[in-house]
């Protein structure tokens, strides 16, 4: 390991590291507008300039230069200061002076920098230039003339996500940041590049105007649109969630995040049930809550109660609702709402066992009924990742565009039984493989991927696209022969915990109580609505994919007459004459950690070991599309969002981005 002295401060680095790299070891802080962690070196800002000796007595980029043995770098020095000031003079030569109207005041790296490291005034009396503003669909805005070409939008796009459509044309003074045919930006992951941008040329169009960084109330929260549990932040004012921005966690997001995740919280607000309704005469109608108890009570349910855990709910709340049922004298809970139902006695046989961390380091990976930029955007980043390291990638299922080459073997699931030569080659072969299967191939495919991944030594991983799969599956919610199980129970009452993508026909003749928070398909089937808080109005415990628990705080108050889950299911307890042993959430967590000590933990849950996989397992079926349909509209609050419609309509279904004056 080289040893570098840094302002007279000796220090060993990491052989490959930069100069900026030894410089922040040594505690100093180095200004960048081009350089980021997690991105290539583009070394075109000239903001990180440093004095090196041995070297041309000039400052030089810190970030594009590798530290050597026996370098003197100096950050302080009167060149360094002179040079910076310098750099930061020509940055702003072309920069408009609209802070005051920027979406990035407050938040602005070119605001700090030029307070930090700027001479305070221009001498720059020429004419500024102007650039045309680019369309780059619904989610970015753009401010071009702001742009000061530092390329991590153009980086980002490219090296992360994979999809190239942001670039830079013309030369010098003519260049420009643009989406080459001013088309909207399509990918998953398009709205990172606001985050990245260290100026306002690129900021967020729904969040426009709403409101400054100083007003805002951060809380930190966890994503729910898919069950990857991206770690994020979520700023409310008063009663209102504004907006939500990744948090860095290596582990998980790394500080990606995928745009339903950023932008459905709009839908929040909108669509909401905000008092309790109860069906009269085939109409739903406004009640108080103490009607719609003796109305639940009145049913007489007994043991005869079922609860339905829909894709967000929290542990807590699932919890509650399973001490509900069992004081009745039911076990009738499920939370794989669709109808899917696989063996889940070994919960590490339904685990993404790589974890993602660990799928980078995968050389080989086979894929089988997933859609993964859909399912878990945040996942297809980390196989790009590996991909670039050199990892094969092959897929059993529906074609769809991959953001790396990719070996489709076709929609049959039974081409497991009999794979190509070239596949059983590249696991063979490889140090760490990896099989990942999606929800669609649960059923046909389970088992034959796990004795293929037991054959080669490669990892086992089932991804799910739920962020309350791992929860509830912990937690008991999955009958042996799922749904069909309580379908056949015939319950006299039915809860259902926010579920709506089920099929609430099989419940015709049961009393359907829906405990949610948005109008949507479960409200609609319901005979009685009791309103809930969505995941941003309540403290809640969830777990990923890969069996992480996190923990997310409450940001907001629910609306209207909505309450937290767990105090809907202690008033029922009570109007149902049941005790259920919890009145408080500390309680209720206390009681659900005692039964699975795993929930109280924060991090990767013990599964333990693989079951002994079936040799003679066979896939059988076909895949002729993927459970996901639209990335877009996969949850109610995504549905109820306004700017996840515009995404759909535009950037999947064609529509024409409708002017106001239309």
């Amino acid at each position: 390991m080289p040893k570098v002295t840094v302002d007279g401060q000796e220090l060993e680095v990491p052989e490959g590291a930069t100069v900026l790299q030894a410089c922040e070891l040594a505690g100093k802080e180095i200004p960048r507008f081009c350089y980021h962690e997690r991105l290539s070196i583009a070394g075109n800002c000239r903001m990180c300039l440093v004095e090196v000796k041995p070297g041309p007595p000039k400052p030089q980029a810190s970030c594009a230069l590798p530290a050597t043995e026996g370098q003197e770098i100096r950050t302080d020095s009167e060149m360094v200061k002179t040079a910076r000031e310098g750099v930061m003079e020509f940055l702003l030569i072309n920069h408009p002076l609209d802070c005051p109207i920027c979406d990035q005041g407050g938040e602005c790296d070119l605001q700090d920098q030029s307070v930090a490291y700027g001479r305070g005034a221009t001498r720059y009396e020429e004419n500024k230039r102007a650039v045309t503003e680019k369309y780059m669909g619904p989610l970015i805005k753009t401010v071009m003339t702001r742009c000061i070409h530092c390329t991590r939008c153009v980086r980002f796009s490219e090296e992360i996500a994979g999809v190239d459509e942001i670039g830079a044309v013309g030369r010098g003074e003519d260049m420009q940041i643009t989406t080459y045919l001013e088309q909207a930006a399509e990918h998953e992951l398009s709205a990172n590049v606001i985050d990245l941008c260290p100026v306002g040329a690129l900021t967020s169009r729904p969040y426009a105007f709403e409101a400054r960084p100083w007003e805002l109330k951060k809380t930190l929260s966890i994503d729910v649109s898919d069950a990857v549990g991206a770690n994020i932040r979520l700023d409310s004012r008063g009663r209102e969630v504004m907006r939500a921005l990744p948090r860095v966690n290596d582990a998980v997001n790394e500080e990606w995040l995928s745009d339903k995740g950023r932008y459905m919280v709009d839908g929040l607000s909108k669509r909401r049930l905000d008092k309790v309704f109860m069906r009269k005469r085939g109409k739903l109608q406004a009640a108080s809550w103490d009607e719609a108890f003796k109305a639940i009570a009145k049913a007489k349910p007994g043991k005869s109660v079922a609860a339905i855990a829909g894709d967000m709910v929290d542990c807590e709340t699932m919890f509650a609702a399973k001490a509900l049922l069992k004081a009745c004298g039911s076990n009738l809970i499920e939370g794989r709402q669709t109808g899917m139902d696989y063996d889940v006695s070994n919960l590490a046989a339904v685990n993404f066992n790589s974890t993602f961390e660990g799928l980078e380091q995968a050389v080989a990976i086979l894929i089988v009924g997933s859609h993964i930029r859909w399912e878990a955007p945040l996942v297809n980043v980390r196989i790009r990742k590996a991909v670039k390291r050199g990892a094969k990638v092959f897929v059993v299922g529906p074609q769809w565009d991959t953001t790396y080459p990719a070996t489709f073997l076709g929609n049959d699931l039974s081409v497991l039984n009999d794979l190509p030569g070239e596949v059983a080659e590249a696991f063979k072969g490889a140090e760490r493989g990896a099989v990942i299967v999606g929800g669609g191939a649960l059923k046909g495919a389970h088992a034959k991927a796990l004795a293929l991944a037991s054959e080669w030594g490669a990892d086992f991983n089932v991804l799910h696209f739920s962020a309350a799969r791992m929860g509830g599956l912990m937690l008991g919610f999955a009958q042996k022969g799922g749904m069909a199980d309580i379908v056949a129970a015939k319950p006299k009452v039915v809860f259902s915990l926010g579920a709506d993508e089920m099929d609430f026909e099989p419940f015709a003749d049961a009393l359907k109580v829906y405990i949610g928070h948005h109008g949507d398909r479960g409200a609609h089937a319901a005979d009685i609505i009791l309103p809930a808080a969505s995941y941003a109005e309540k403290d809640g415990t969830y777990v990923n994919t890969e069996g992480r628990v996190q923990f997310a705080e409450k940001a907001v108050f629910a609306p209207g007459d909505a309450r937290e889950d767990w105090t809907i299911l202690r008033a029922l307890a009570d109007a149902l004459k049941v005790e259920v042993g919890f009145d408080s959430f500390a309680q209720l967590q206390s009681a659900m950690i005692a039964e699975v000590p795993a929930l109280g933990e924060e991090g990767l849950a013990d599964y333990g070991a693989l079951p002994k996989p079936d040799a003679n397992a066979k896939a059988e079926g076909t895949m002729s599309a993927y459970p996901i349909k639209d990335f877009y509209l996969t949850n109610p609050i995504a549905r109820a969002s306004e700017v996840m419609q515009r995404c759909s309509s535009e950037l999947l279904h064609g529509g024409e981005l409708a002017e106001a004056a239309e």
